[in-house]
């Protein structure tokens, strides 16, 4: 099978395609051809050396977010079967090598894709959505009415972030360029900030969703929750407010939910731009720039 593979930490340029062993699931893993793989930071930060680099041996072939069809299962897998189209985020942060033509992993890291996106949008969803949903539903638990801040509001975690907190009832602030304003509008964000003029004024936040880092504690209220995403993020220090760091976590549940909101009208996933499995070198230059609306994928 065709792979991008990397034996050496560095720029886009240690990405090669190459070719390697169809793998085999073994008991309670699905064998998924991969359709289509999102690309997300942590993907060029790993290739880099930063990130999950920690965890990854070499060669390394990179990749988590998969859309694609179940071919074969282990033994011991109930949930699913040959010609499921499943995606998902399998095996984070430990490698998942998504940036391949198939790929094996446990059978629960998956659910079926939301009917009606296309692979390349399902691709897109996983990690920057449970990202999103871990740490809002699971973590916050947004309740109606409560005020979200979210920074870089457009990006691929934080575009998914808003519509989340927004179908939950949420009033939603996002930071953004002045360019993408529309864009969050669009989505249903409620009050747009550029943060290349001024931060956001209030002191009345109930959860601010930091996807930048070291953004100011400040908006949150007393008693409010201040959320640093990135890995490595420090949280600040205030002793009125709640605050956490977190990383993403394989959870089908939360998948589900995720389907559940895309199926229901209430998300919607924007893919900035795709690329053919060879050229996911050019990818990571493009993603690097830090300039994206919504996700990057690859197609397979």
């Amino acid at each position: 099978m065709r792979a991008i593979s990397q034996t050496e930490f560095g720029g886009p340029e240690v990405l090669t395609l190459i070719d390697l062993p169809k793998p085999t699931p073994v008991p309670t893993e699905v064998l998924v051809r991969v359709h289509a793989a999102g690309i997300n930071p942590v993907d060029w930060k790993t290739r880099a050396g930063g990130g999950m680099a920690g965890l990854q041996t070499f060669p390394l072939v990179l990749g988590w977010d998969v859309s694609g069809v179940v071919e074969e299962v282990g033994f011991g897998v109930t949930t699913l079967k040959p010609g499921d189209e499943v995606y998902g985020m399998p095996r984070f942060p430990h490698a998942a090598s998504a940036y391949a033509e198939y790929v094996t992993a446990p059978s629960r890291h998956f659910a079926r894709k939301p009917q009606g996106l296309t692979h390349v949008e399902a691709a897109a969803l996983p990690l920057a959505a449970l990202t999103a949903w871990q740490v809002l539903a699971d973590t916050a638990d947004v309740q109606p009415g409560q005020k979200v801040l979210v920074t870089a509001a457009a990006g691929g975690v934080g575009h998914l972030a808003v519509q989340i907190a927004k179908a939950r009832g949420a009033h939603v602030i996002g930071t953004a360029r002045a360019q993408k304003h529309a864009f969050l509008k669009d989505l249903g964000v409620d009050e747009v900030v550029d943060y290349t003029v001024a931060e956001y004024g209030g002191r009345d936040v109930d959860v601010l969703v930091d996807l930048v880092g070291g953004s100011s504690s400040a908006p949150v209220k007393p008693g409010g929750l201040f959320v640093g995403v990135p890995s490595g993020v420090a949280v600040g220090h205030r002793d009125d407010i709640r605050t956490s760091p977190i990383l993403v976590e394989p959870d089908r549940a939360g998948l589900e939910a995720i389907t559940a909101l895309v199926e229901s009208g209430a998300l919607r996933v924007h893919v900035d731009a795709t690329f053919p499995l060879e050229e996911a070198g050019q990818a990571h230059a493009l993603g690097e720039k830090g300039r994206t609306r919504g996700k990057l994928v690859l197609e397979v």
